[in-house]
């Protein structure tokens, strides 16, 4: 056999032998590495990053938008069911205590009747037909029918009056916010007060009538007109002035009072066929008459401390 190599002449010293580690050249593996460094190479899938899901799967934004459109839809979709059913439920619920219907009715109104409501308020001495009209037993709106009650002039004198009265106070340097609270409070539990007194009265004196609440507000906020002009005129003209219109605008609302609620009280008795003379119908006059002349005592109640 031949020698592998050759001796190392005697006398020379030995040096350790070397193990030689093998090197590992650009792109291949550590011989002794088990499994393979992912960690910092790029995804050998499609070239795409990770998914967040983390599947492993690339996502694209075209893709992330499809699948957020449906849920952004559904959303809308549950949303708009939810308002709708809401709206629906406030609009059920409202009408049981504020009949929403009814009270578009008393709004509906024009310059015309505004203008011959108040000629009616301050002059009813030469009006005729007291008659409210009819048409398939529903009462016309306020614009066709002078007579007919309507809302829009009682609110919109309630605060003008407001107003003047804060005025009052202001040329008097009595002007202060709790003051003119007070003084629409007032009004307000005066009002609230005739209404609630008068539906007590007409049960106690079993009358049936198609007077509702709201035919009460309007007829008794009429009051508020010839108030404004009684205050103004103090303004104007002093004292004088305030009882000499006071006193006109008191006489006129009167007596539109009492040839309108007797519209309401008299003539239902009259078709039912009760004696004019009888007991019951003397109460319903009596009932009427004490309406109409609670309205003067009260514009005078309200107004008097705002001239001086």
């Amino acid at each position: 056999m031949h020698a592998t190599g050759l001796a190392a002449p005697a006398g020379t010293p030995r040096l350790p032998s070397k193990r030689r580690v093998p090197v590992s050249q650009p792109g291949m593996a550590d011989p002794h590495q088990f499994f393979d460094d992912t960690s910092s190479t790029p995804s050998r899938g499609y070239g795409g990053q990770p998914s967040p899901g983390g599947l492993g799967y690339p996502t694209s934004s075209s893709d992330a938008a499809f699948l957020a459109a449906p849920m952004s839809n559904m959303a809308m979709v549950y949303g708009s069911s939810l308002a709708a059913q809401g709206k629906e439920l406030v609009d059920k619920n409202i009408d049981r205590f504020i009949p929403v219907s009814k009270l578009k009715y008393y709004f509906a109104v024009d310059t015309v009747y505004v203008g011959k409501k108040l000629g009616l308020l301050v002059f009813p001495y030469l009006h005729q037909d007291w008659e409210v009209q009819y048409q398939q037993d529903t009462p016309v709106a306020p614009r066709f029918d002078i007579n007919a009650p309507d809302l829009y002039i009682p609110a919109m004198a309630f605060i003008t009056y407001i107003l003047v009265a804060g005025l009052a106070l202001g040329t008097q340097d009595r002007f202060s916010p709790d003051l003119l609270g007070l003084q629409a409070s007032s009004a307000l539990a005066w009002l609230t007060l005739e209404v609630v007194a008068i539906l007590l009265s007409l049960y106690l004196v079993t009358v049936n009538t198609d007077l509702t609440t709201i035919d009460l507000v309007a007829f008794l906020g009429y009051k508020y007109v010839g108030m404004i002009g009684g205050v103004l005129t103090g303004l104007l003209f002093g004292k004088i002035g305030y009882y000499l219109v006071l006193a006109w605008c008191c006489v006129s609302i009167f007596v539109f009072m009492i040839r309108t609620l007797r519209l309401k009280i008299l003539a239902q008795a009259a078709a039912e066929g009760v004696p004019v003379r009888g007991a019951r119908n003397q109460l319903r006059m009596y009932l009427t008459m004490a309406v109409a002349a609670a309205q003067p005592v009260l514009m005078y109640w309200l107004t008097f401390h705002l001239v001086r």
